[in-house]
């Protein structure tokens, strides 16, 4: 049985491989939604149901969140290959589904289980990655990950563009499934990990209570403001089942034997502190995605056919950042720096976006936009990379999972509350600056397409330009509050030190200290 080598030289190649099929599954996670969004126009147009679209996309996050946690933990419990490779299945059956779809209940039915399993494609990427590759090592790999996120947030509005301009909507789902192939053979012919098998039985109430909490918050988050007023009795009521929900799985984690989401890991200072940081994170960054696209367009003119693009400046930096401190961490084991440097450079970053006004340069922006993508490279993956860090190489899955879940319901967070803040001040602008035909064109939402901006009069136009401004100052002027949270909490994360070779000698085991790090290296061969 071979271990991998803890050499800074290259990896073996069947490693290079499984990564590269990881890669492919980690896309198809992050590029669904992206190309989906750019085909719905030509879905309602075909099917019908436009009262029901949020629900495509809403069913899919919301199955998403709710396994995520459930993914890791069977992970630990059965063996990470079968498990990754079970969701990938699920993910192309609900793919191919969805494709198939003949009206908008089959397809939001569709993509509730396309959603189920790319719940488990993020966690089975980032805990196999934390098995194959020692910590001190895996900081190489933060650029191809980061690099695989700027393309999909890039790629994935054009590629679904021509894709439904020349083969159809349907192709945005039949899509996934050659991809989808080819990362399954990949991994079945080259991954292998040890056998695990754990004797024991699954948490069910705990996982039942998760599950309709994070369901709840996460219709929370997507219907308040929209769907049902925020003081309405709907969201109260999602509320108290939420915070009921969450509370009683606390409660019962305590008492269960094998629990979902084992408690002892928040115990160790860095775990909690990273998920605290990636909760930010999530929600800075796709606040930062939805409305910095619409200031462009409606602001300065630009097309919505290249919306990917206008982010170039951001994610171009995020990568760049991530790729550095990658190398850095893998040559140096040291880490703290970059969170730090992350939240400060995001906060100015943020402060900066609050400035824009309709004078504002696409040059000028572009660099605000760098800066915040400085501050999201230096914490995009070293998040994980710490809370992985930060635990025994048991609760590899749950640490991967836990942390891609709060990452993910910041960004539902995010998207909610600057969302409210932006709506409700471009609403408030355009009746003070265009009176009743301000309120009647923004009524049904502060978001406008270009069709509707060219038909409205110049000068209720010119009004919403200012509101949308206005709206995006407070937009970003909150994210960079919010942010300030992020430079607190990296202050006090304790610098353990990764575990694997660097260029110089391999650290001894001993080491980590009380923050409970990772064993080093992990074995390569053996069947799952």
């Amino acid at each position: 049985m071979a271990d991998i080598p803890e050499t800074t030289g290259k990896q073996p190649r069947s490693v290079r491989v499984v990564l590269l099929a990881l890669m492919i599954a980690m896309m198809l996670a992050m590029l669904d939604n992206m190309i989906i969004g750019t085909a719905m126009p030509t879905i309602v147009g075909e099917l019908g149901g436009l009262e029901h679209l949020s629900w495509v996309v809403t069913a899919y996050t919301l199955a998403t969140a709710a396994s995520t946690p459930l993914w890791g933990k069977l992970g630990d419990l059965y063996g990470r290959k079968g498990v990754f490779m079970t969701s990938i299945v699920i993910f192309l059956i609900g793919s191919a589904l969805s494709g198939m779809a003949q009206d908008m209940g089959q397809l939001i039915g569709f993509r509730a289980v396309q959603g189920l399993g790319a719940g488990g494609l993020m966690v089975g990427v980032m805990a196999i990655i934390g098995d194959l590759i020692p910590p001190r090592e895996r900081g190489k790999y933060q650029g191809m990950m980061a690099g695989v996120m700027a393309l999909a947030m890039i790629g994935g509005p054009l590629v679904g563009g021509t894709i439904t301009d020349h083969w159809g909507w349907r192709w945005s789902f039949y899509i996934n499934l050659p991809l989808g192939a080819v990362a399954l053979v990949a991994i079945s012919a080259v991954l292998h990990l040890p056998k695990k098998r754990r004797e024991a039985r699954i948490d069910y109430p705990g996982a039942a209570l998760l599950t309709v909490g994070i369901t709840a918050i996460v219709l929370v988050t997507t219907w308040g403001g929209t769907e049902y007023a925020w003081t309405s009795a709907r969201i109260m009521e999602l509320i108290g089942i939420g915070v009921a929900s969450l509370v009683g799985f606390v409660f019962w984690q305590t008492r269960a034997a094998e629990p979902v989401v084992p408690l002892h890991i928040f115990r160790s200072r860095n775990f909690t502190l990273m998920s605290l940081i990636g909760f930010i994170t999530g929600f800075v960054m796709f606040g930062a995605t939805l409305f910095l696209p619409l200031y462009q367009q409606a602001v300065q003119g630009a097309s919505a056919t290249n919306s990917g693009l206008l982010l170039l400046p951001m994610l171009g930096a995020m990568l760049v950042t991530s790729m550095v401190a990658g190398r850095v961490t893998t040559n140096t084991g040291r880490y703290k720096v970059f969170p730090i440097a992350g939240g400060a450079l995001m906060t100015v970053g943020l402060f900066l976006l609050s400035l824009m006004d309709t004078e504002t340069s696409r040059f000028t922006s572009g660099v605000y936009m760098a800066v915040v993508g400085l501050g999201m490279g230096c914490l995009m993956q070293i998040t994980m990379l710490v809370a992985q860090n930060s635990v025994e190489m048991k609760d590899m899955g749950v640490a991967s999972s836990s942390t891609t879940l709060f990452r993910t319901l910041g960004s539902s967070f995010g998207v909610a509350i600057m969302g409210a803040l932006f709506n409700h001040r471009v609403q408030d602008v355009m009746a003070e600056r265009a009176g009743a035909l301000g309120s009647r064109v923004t009524e049904q939402s502060a978001q406008l397409d270009a069709a509707s901006l060219a038909k409205l009069p110049e000068a209720t136009r010119e009004a919403y330009q200012h509101a949308v401004s206005s709206g995006s100052h407070g937009a970003f002027l909150l994210g960079a509050a919010v942010a300030v949270l992020t430079l607190v909490a990296a202050v006090f994360v304790k610098e353990v030190p990764l575990k694997g070779a660097g260029p110089k000698a391999a650290q001894d085991p001993a080491d980590g200290g009380g923050d409970g790090p990772a064993p080093a290296k992990a074995p390569v061969t053996g069947a799952v």
